[in-house]
């Protein structure tokens, strides 16, 4: 399988403050690739960092060339734009797409096409984080990067999400790059696992293999119940 990203020896420091430190790791072609970690451990500078939107001091980012990624980052709610008037179509008429674009993605993330009128502020949490995912996968790209994709929409609706992802990964023959703490999900869709404690590197591997009760209880610093999913 060919490289899509390699990352060697890095170090990422914030306002004098050591963030990410001597992280090495691979992205292969058409891996899910999730990054777990308690708050605080890095997990969106990391990100950031890949993404060229934070410096670092030290280390090598190679992407492989003209490699198209989709980011969608944390934390985005209705709520928070809901005085801009931008319909849905609207929304997605500032990447210049056309309605049967629009349709065929929003198609993708099961939501109709009716849609389309509806103000972004007055759409509910899960429908609001679909026209999220719609927007990311609008542009087929061959990298995924989504960080903690679910928030804020209940376990039904979290579900769903990640079964979209999957499904277009799956069709697309995508990379993903996730940023999750649900473990069900880890061990369901992930090929391989980066746990980072304090920036540093705790365990990197197949969910299968290193999400051990041990493991987690180093990761999290305390004990964490979990329910191994079978294949």
């Amino acid at each position: 399988m060919e490289e899509i990203l390699k990352v060697k020896n890095l170090f990422v420091e914030l306002e004098g403050e050591k963030i990410i430190e001597d992280l090495s790791f691979v992205v292969k072609k058409g891996e899910i690739l999730t990054i777990l970690g308690p708050n605080g451990s890095g997990k969106t500078v990391l990100l950031k960092t890949l993404l060229g939107l934070i410096p670092f001091k030290k280390g090598k980012i190679v992407w492989k060339d003209q490699i198209k990624i989709g980011y969608l980052p944390q934390g985005l709610t209705p709520v928070k734009i809901k005085s801009l008037p931008l319909s849905v179509k609207d929304f997605f008429q500032l990447k210049q797409k056309n309605e049967k674009e629009i349709e065929r993605v929003l198609n993708l993330v099961e939501i109709r096409s009716q849609i389309l009128e509806k103000r972004l502020g007055h759409l509910s949490s899960g429908q609001f984080q679909r026209v999220l995912v719609a927007w990311v996968l609008i542009d087929n790209p061959d990298v995924l990067i989504f960080d903690e994709p679910t928030t804020g929409i209940d376990v039904g609706g979290e579900q769903t999400i990640y079964s979209l992802l999957y499904r277009f990964w799956k069709e697309k023959q995508a990379t993903v790059i996730l940023v999750t703490h649900d473990l069900n999900i880890v061990y369901k869709y992930s090929s391989n696992v980066l746990c980072l404690h304090k920036g540093s590197l705790c365990c990197y591997g197949k969910p299968q293999q290193i999400l051990t009760p041990q493991s987690l209880e180093k990761l999290y610093g305390t004990e964490i119940k979990f329910y191994k999913h079978i294949h």
